[in-house]
């Protein structure tokens, strides 16, 4: 685990524990590393990223507002559980939203923006060749990432990454139907290749077409 306390081990506060722990519990939602329905408890959110027990309340009072964090009355805080109904209308939105990210990446994108797409785009073809799923649902993130910074469309990419920290559980679901990782890294290919020619028009159909092959996998997904 990474030290994200103060100078002499000392706790963070203020804005920055409280940046700090958001930042991290965050990320441990969007990976996947917390479990929905997992209790999140402030003095061991706080132990675990070195700041006090008032920056961790806050992180959670904050992720609680984005709908990653749900507070139990007399109960505590836990990790929201997205249903697969939420995770459809979810990705519905992702649907319009991820086909202007891909617009807008097409015509902004630089020469090294589009060759680190490509390579991770190998990476994806490599992981799944080596039936690495976890790492190739890992480089699918990276995927929409490196997509939204070449966009440069900070509203559309600030809604998208708040949207995908919510379904990601789903996402790595459907990592493991089979076929089901052949067709995405085929759609995500068809993206990459549209943002290489520059073809704003191929690209935003690209990406919505991954959208609504997600939207579809989704709904065939058999209730639990």
């Amino acid at each position: 685990m990474t030290d994200t306390s103060g100078p002499d081990g000392a706790q963070l506060r203020g804005a920055r524990g409280k940046e700090t722990a958001e930042e991290q519990l965050r990320g441990e939602i969007a990976r996947g590393d917390l479990a929905p329905g997992q209790r999140l408890v402030e003095a061991e959110l706080a132990d675990r990223y070195g700041v006090t027990r008032n920056s961790a309340r806050l992180a959670l009072d904050t992720l609680a507002g984005d709908g990653l964090v749900e507070r139990i009355p007399n109960r505590g805080a836990r990790v929201r559980t997205v249903s697969t109904a939420e995770a459809v209308a979810i990705m519905e939105c992702r649907l319009v939203l991820d086909g202007l990210v891909a617009r807008k990446a097409a015509g902004a994108a630089t020469d090294t923006e589009v060759a680190q797409l490509q390579v991770n785009a190998g990476l994806m073809a490599e992981a799944l060749a080596a039936q690495e799923l976890l790492r190739y649902s890992a480089l699918i993130q990276e995927h929409h990432a490196l997509l939204r910074e070449a966009a440069r469309q900070p509203v559309a990419a600030a809604l998208v990454e708040r949207l995908q920290a919510q379904i990601v559980r789903h996402q790595f679901r459907l990592s493991l139907r089979p076929h089901r990782p052949q067709q995405s890294l085929a759609e995500l290919r068809r993206v990459v290749e549209a943002v290489a020619a520059r073809d704003g028009d191929a690209a935003e159909e690209a990406a919505r077409a991954h959208m609504r092959a997600v939207v579809a996998a989704l709904q065939a997904t058999p209730a639990r």
